[in-house]
């Protein structure tokens, strides 16, 4: 539990996850490529690849690659329901500091006010050369915000509310008139404010995670969704040392914005990362007598993990009466009939059989009808790698909340799970 925790107390934006996994791989064997240069790799090397600050792929390849080399990918993403700041972003509303902020992703909105918040992402500064700005990660290491919210005294229906102005309810305030947010920025970074040219920031609830229940079997933590998942894959394939397959860790931004970017999953980003794959590794002379890439991902499987929503104490009637999933209970297999995950006929078979042989428990997840619950980037990455696969996550309550709610007993059984499949 100690490597999950850690980034989610580090993980404060996907630039802050990303940065702190890559530290983790390379601090134990991993070899770093650089996406713009092709790969020279070697059968038995380990390596991380980040094309972009916020996308990491981690990458074992086989010793001994033959005619019946497989490819086996697990995804993940970085990214999770927070708020983004706007360009200008400072504002004063009578005598208080605010920062302007817009909604990332689908965001349980009520559990955001009255929390400790900072601020973490990138920021972008001047450089010579106007291709190639500088740069540097940023992270308020401190609560600086807060979203207040309206007394009962003052709207006797502020509790009850479901549905929020943005712009106006859930505004932070980071000051009285004398405070000012880039002056700030810019001596944490120790530049110069007039350097700062554009940023991607976002506000992060600074709670801590913690093991909460009387017997401390409960996780509750923020962004749980999906950070726990980039943990597992990290972790897993820290251990792989695959015969003769090639496994792939694959970690995209923006999946809770539809995923259509350059560091996106519905991109040329993943096909991309596997020619130049194949290509580092048919340099070697002879080797293209051994496989290829299309028939090695034919042969392959391919896991998407994410949160799934475990059976609500209070609102038991919101899941499928046959399919209840429960915290504790182990790793859920996800399906659903209009392919908002991809687990098919032959997929959760895969996945029946292997948490056997792993003896991991395992949970099989439909959504109630009429409910269709959120698409991951199975279906996605399938649409343009035609190969078998499952949807598999983590049981949660309170998915999308400033604060999530988990079980410790199921991430052991994702992380021992996903090191079986790295494995064999």
């Amino acid at each position: 539990m100690e490597h999950l925790f850690q980034l989610l107390e580090a993980g404060t934006s996907p630039y802050q996850a990303v940065s702190y996994t890559a530290d983790y791989l390379k601090s134990r064997g991993f070899r770093e490529l650089d996406f713009k240069k092709p790969f020279s790799l070697e059968e038995g090397g380990r390596y991380y690849v980040m094309p972009y600050p916020s996308a990491l792929f981690m990458f074992a390849v086989g010793r001994k690659l033959s005619d019946k080399t497989r490819v086996k990918i697990a995804m993940a993403h970085t990214d999770f329901p927070c708020f983004k700041v706007k360009n200008h972003p400072e504002y004063t509303t009578k005598a208080y500091r605010q920062l302007n902020v817009e909604p990332y992703g689908g965001m349980l909105k009520s559990t955001w006010f009255d929390r400790p918040l900072g601020v973490a992402g990138k920021v972008l500064l001047r450089t010579k050369d106007i291709y190639t700005p500088r740069m540097s990660l940023f992270d308020s290491k401190e609560t600086l915000l807060v979203i207040p919210s309206l007394a009962p005294h003052m709207d006797s229906k502020s509790g009850q509310k479901q549905e929020y102005d943005m712009q106006k309810e859930l505004q932070p305030v980071y000051g009285m008139e004398s405070a000012e947010f880039m002056r700030y920025m810019a001596k944490k970074l120790a530049v110069e404010e007039e350097e700062i040219l554009s940023f991607d920031l976002f506000l992060y609830n600074t709670d801590k995670p913690k093991q909460i229940g009387v017997t401390q079997e409960i996780l509750s933590a923020p962004r749980i969704d999906n950070l726990a998942s980039v943990a597992a894959v990290a972790e897993a394939i820290e251990e792989a040392s695959p015969e003769q397959e090639i496994v792939l860790c694959a970690c995209f931004d923006h999946e809770e914005v539809g995923s259509r970017s350059k560091q996106g999953a519905d991109s040329m980003l993943l096909p991309s990362l596997l020619k130049k794959i194949e290509a580092g590794l048919l340099r070697e002379e002879g080797a293209g007598a051994k496989w290829n890439m299309q028939d090695a991902l034919m042969r392959g499987f391919l896991l998407s993990v994410d949160g799934a929503h475990a059976l609500h104490p209070n609102y038991a009637e919101k899941s499928d009466p046959t399919n209840e999933v429960f915290l504790g209970k182990g790793i859920v297999i996800k399906t659903s009939a209009s392919q908002r995950y991809i687990s098919d006929g032959e997929g959760l078979a895969v996945l029946i059989q292997l948490c056997g042989r792993e003896g991991v428990s395992y949970q099989i997840q439909a959504n109630r009808s009429g409910m269709p619950g959120g698409q991951t980037l199975g279906p996605i990455v399938s649409s343009y790698l035609p190969m078998p696969g499952a949807d598999i996550g983590l049981p949660m309550l309170g998915m999308h909340s400033a604060r999530e709610t988990a079980a410790c007993r199921d991430y052991a059984e994702l992380l021992k799970l996903l090191k079986g499949f790295f494995i064999s």
